[in-house]
């Protein structure tokens, strides 16, 4: 008899596990719930509800694969030897983006502001990003870009399709459209980072209008209707809107050299590009390009704390999936004390991320509060630093949940973890985030140091958190070089502290518990499991996932 006869004849005897069924992953996730309602997006629950049904079937998850194994592919010329410069897409990409532009990800917090928009915009994301993080991007980018480009006076043209809910895909000038997206072009391959060290030169055409000549090393989401690009104006840098299609009808003259053969994120396209004196108007102050997308980049981080927490939710949810199925050594991995250890300190972490990113959410909800915005401006680079490291550990152990079975192209896994590592990257990486976080700290110095007491009174009954509070005073009153030495430190034991008070005031006290324990209580490694703390129970793991 043949392996697979077996199998029909005497099912689950294979004991392979089928994939994740249909599920709803708002409902399924009490953490998401929770959060939505406490951050003030309890309103838009019916909405959220509706979609966490849609976003979760089944089917969704095979397109995800099969957009992500046949990425994009340039075409730089037609038939007739006519430079287009374009990209082209497997067909399901327009399908998550259409699903994206629906849930109004895209742009809907800033044209159709309202209380808890920003914090529905980001359970949206959390959601969409389980299933698949490539079409993020372009989402991430336009939405960021709508907050500068408001200021221009010319914004009102453009506004209508920024807020459009239909997506459209379609390579035609912006006249012809009822959607558009934003890409961004920063980098070039002198300077990375250091934006300073940009070569790309703008020269004036009149009004508002530049020719640009030079290149980008990264240039995002390359079909995008229009770019934010950053060029020498004069002694210093300004930002540019460069849009793919003139007033007149032709291309403006970027010219794409290609595309990166990227380890992750691979339905989304990244190319290098060539500006042949491409027009763009400048936007912002001149010559106060680089401070406009610091500004522009605090969207950006909030967004890859949300990606990093959505691929942790997913691996959290894939790897619990699997234990309650797979069986070794005479039962199932989720009766095995030390899989039980582990599965519940990967949960542990996942449902702080998520508290933390809807919180942060919240802070971008609250513009004129200025409490809200001396945390926002703290707590984006810390939290981008610290959930974006984080999530790279947690789908690593979670593929390893699933033995070899996760490290083949086959399963969910594979794809997880080599999407984990770009939003550490993207936006600034590590070092670049915590030396934010510095800076935040000199410009608010009177804010920072009483908010740090403040986390460590909240909880008179918890001396770990109080101790940590003070170890962080401690680091922060260093000089510059002691603070840029301990600066990971610093990053680490913010985020940690915001994590557990948020935990101790909201979360089911199995949850609470075993985060300050394990995070600030004991001394232990990261490793997941090696904590010195009884971490597992049925409601904690139940409360992660209830399937």
């Amino acid at each position: 008899m043949h392996l697979e006869d077996m199998a029909r004849a005497s099912p689950g005897t294979d004991n392979q596990v089928p994939d994740l069924p249909d599920c709803n992953l708002y409902l399924t996730d009490h953490a998401l719930v929770e959060g939505v309602r406490r951050e003030g997006a309890g309103g838009r629950e019916a909405e959220l509800e509706a979609w966490g049904a849609r976003l979760g079937r089944a089917g969704l998850f095979r397109l995800a694969s099969e957009v992500n194994r046949h990425g994009p592919e340039l075409r730089a010329f037609d038939r007739r030897g006519v430079r287009i410069d374009v990209v082209e897409f497997h067909p399901g990409w327009s399908e998550f983006l259409s699903l994206a532009f629906a849930q109004g990800m895209h742009g809907g917090a800033w044209t159709e502001p309202g209380p808890g928009a920003q914090v529905a915009r980001a359970a949206h994301y959390l959601m969409h990003g389980q299933v698949e993080a490539g079409s993020l991007c372009p989402v991430t980018m336009t939405s960021a870009a709508i907050p500068l480009l408001a200021r221009e006076p010319w914004f009102a043209d453009i506004r209508p399709l920024l807020a459009g809910r239909e997506y459209d895909g379609r390579d035609v000038p912006l006249a012809g459209k009822r959607a558009m997206m934003i890409g961004m072009g920063m980098t070039e391959r002198q300077g990375g980072s250091d934006l300073r060290a940009n070569l790309s030169r703008a020269e004036p055409q009149g009004g508002d209008w530049f020719r640009l000549t030079g290149h980008k090393w990264f240039f995002s989401s390359p079909m995008s209707d229009a770019h934010l690009v950053l060029a020498r104006d004069g002694d210093g840098h300004s930002c540019f809107y460069m849009p793919r299609w003139l007033d007149d009808g032709r291309r403006n003259p970027v010219r794409i050299l290609r595309l990166k053969d990227k380890l992750g994120n691979r339905s989304n396209a990244s190319a290098e590009v060539e500006f042949e004196g491409a027009m763009a108007r400048r936007i912002g102050e001149p010559g106060r390009g680089i401070a406009t997308l610091i500004e522009m980049a605090s969207c950006t981080r909030l967004d890859c704390v949300l990606g990093s927490a959505a691929l942790m939710r997913q691996a959290l949810v894939q790897s619990l999936h699997h234990a309650r199925r797979r069986r070794a050594f005479g039962r199932l991995l989720i009766d095995q004390p030390l899989m039980r250890q582990v599965l519940a300190d990967l949960a542990l972490e996942s449902e702080a991320a998520t508290a933390l990113a809807l919180r942060l959410a919240r802070a971008f909800d609250h513009p004129e509060e200025p409490a809200e915005q001396a945390l926002r401006r703290l707590l984006t680079p810390a939290a981008k630093f610290w959930v974006c490291k984080r999530a790279i550990d947690v789908t690593a152990e979670c593929m390893e949940v699933w033995g070899g079975n996760g490290y083949v192209e086959d399963g969910p896994m594979a794809r997880l973890y080599r999407e984990a590592p770009v939003n550490s990257i993207w936006e600034g990486s590590g070092n670049v985030m915590c030396l934010d976080v510095l800076r935040a700290v000199r410009q608010e110095p009177r804010s920072v140091s009483p908010m740090v007491d403040e986390l460590g009174r909240a909880h008179p009954g918890e001396p770990a958190l109080r101790a940590a509070a003070d170890r962080l005073l401690a680091a922060l009153a260093l000089d510059a070089d002691g603070q840029q030495a301990m600066a990971r430190m610093i990053a680490r034991d913010l985020v940690l502290l915001v994590q557990a008070d948020l935990l101790l005031r909201h979360a089911p006290d199995a949850v609470s518990r075993a985060f300050v324990d394990s995070r600030l209580g004991a001394v232990g490694g990261d490793a997941f499991g090696a904590r010195p703390t009884a971490l597992a129970s049925d409601a904690l793991l139940r409360r992660a996932w209830p399937d």
